[in-house]
């Protein structure tokens, strides 16, 4: 009863909070408008928002192996409530400003990374390895309802009906996820190493000592470190797409704006498409081609628009990678909270996610860069070369026996080769 009630209070918690989430995404660039013409300033709010992955989130790691990770996400959650809740007194008082903008983007920034590691290192606590793949299946399709359709339509929604309606429904969201985290049953603290027996290794190591064990950890492991640098490539990929695509709509397709948010869109479908079938594919092909499909995806995304530039080609190819992506999520996910030391969790999790999150603004502008100087298409051709690299390692390190030392259970073992006979298969 208590293994449903958690997988039910994870998958409610990522729907709230990724609402509340998407709502201040749109609400603090919007309210920046109102402040300065400056599109640099204005770029600068949401900067703040992303910044802090970067910056703090090799930090968060070492705090989240440290302290009890429920309770981090929960004080983490009320330190967005409390942000939220300071711009609307903000703007009821006439005080906005954007020093202030900056600050509260910030604040939520910082809280987000802590609420995202956390929340990934506690999954495997409060979730039976058995079950691991479900679970993640349904928090990464909450993940894609919530950011890739509701969020931004409910936040422009609001922000259109008053700012205030809109920080008020960002701060409820916030407030009803620190409640829900509390009902999750179960011990969420960090295993830690066996007791010392002396009083020189009782000395807690650095911060900078335990960020260096959990980046070791992810680099020694071939697998994981393979899974990592391929996830920072495919995601720099997605940044690309994302920055190219406004224009390649307009000016090659000549969609207008509901055209280019079906595009848009098609990435959504998919990511449902994939949390939908993730356990019967992985069933069919085995978690290896699972993972592969999200090289497949974002190839696609990336070589249709050169080739063949058609709307519904480039939706299809959207769709295709938005499915990739969300079979990867919950692949990934499940093969790291299985073979990662529930004492590392946060610091690997940290770690993997610096790489992801960080390629995707270096990839944008790198894009940009490129349109800008050999044209769009030249743009997309280079980063489907990039993706099209990444084939020969992955196949040569990510292998049915790699993948099978995430599972002990020798029922669950099947799911991640297609066959026995696949074993010999490089």
């Amino acid at each position: 009863m208590g293994e449903n009630r958690n997988e039910s209070v994870l998958v409610g918690f990522t729907v709230v909070t990724n609402l509340a989430d998407g709502i201040g995404r749109i609400a603090l660039p919007l309210m920046a408008v109102g402040l300065t013409r400056s599109p640099a300033l204005i770029a600068g709010v949401g900067l703040t928002l992303t910044l802090p992955w970067l910056l703090a989130s090799l930090h968060v790691g070492v705090l989240v192996d440290r302290g009890d990770r429920r309770r981090l996400a929960v004080l983490a959650n009320l330190v967005r409530l409390a942000a939220a809740f300071t711009l609307l007194a903000a703007v009821l008082a006439g005080g906005l400003s954007l020093p202030l903008l900056y600050a509260v983007g910030l604040a939520m920034g910082v809280a987000e990374v802590v609420v995202s590691s956390a929340v990934s290192a506690l999954v495997p606590a409060a979730i039976p390895r058995r079950r691991l793949t479900r679970a993640n299946a349904w928090i990464a399709g909450a993940e894609t309802v919530a950011n890739e359709f509701c969020g931004p339509a409910v936040g422009g929604l609001l922000v259109g009906i008053g700012v205030s309606v809109a920080l008020g429904s960002a701060a409820a969201g916030f407030a009803l996820g620190a409640v829900l985290l509390l009902l999750l049953t179960g011990r969420f603290r960090a295993a830690t190493k066996s007791a010392p027996t002396t009083e020189a290794a009782a000395v807690r190591p650095s911060v900078m000592g335990e960020i260096r064990e959990g980046i070791a950890f992810l680099w020694r492991d071939s697998l994981l470190r393979t899974l990592s640098l391929t996830i920072t490539v495919l995601g720099g990929c997605w940044g690309a797409w994302l920055a190219l695509l406004p224009v390649y709509a307009t000016s090659v397709l000549g969609l207008g704006p509901q055209g280019y948010g079906l595009l848009i869109s098609s990435i959504g479908i998919g990511g449902l498409a994939g949390a939908a079938l993730v356990t019967v594919i992985n069933r069919l092909l085995g978690v290896r081609w699972a993972l592969f499909a999200d090289l497949v995806g974002t190839f696609l995304m990336m070589a249709v628009p050169v080739v063949l530039p058609d709307a519904w080609a480039v939706g299809a190819a959207a769709f295709a990678g938005g499915m990739g992506g969300t079979l990867w999520t919950v692949n990934a996910r499940t093969i790291s909270q299985r073979l990662v030391p529930d004492r590392l969790l946060g610091r690997y999790s940290a770690a993997a996610r610096l790489l992801g999150y960080g390629a995707m603004p270096l990839a944008t502008l790198l894009a940009g860069l490129i349109a800008e100087f050999a044209g769009i298409r030249v743009a997309f051709a280079l980063f489907a070369v990039a993706t099209a690299v990444l084939v020969v390692p992955f196949l040569r390190t990510v292998t049915v026996r790699e993948l099978s030392r995430s599972e002990t259970d020798h029922e669950n073992v099947a799911e991640f080769g297609n066959r026995t006979s696949e074993q010999h298969v490089i």
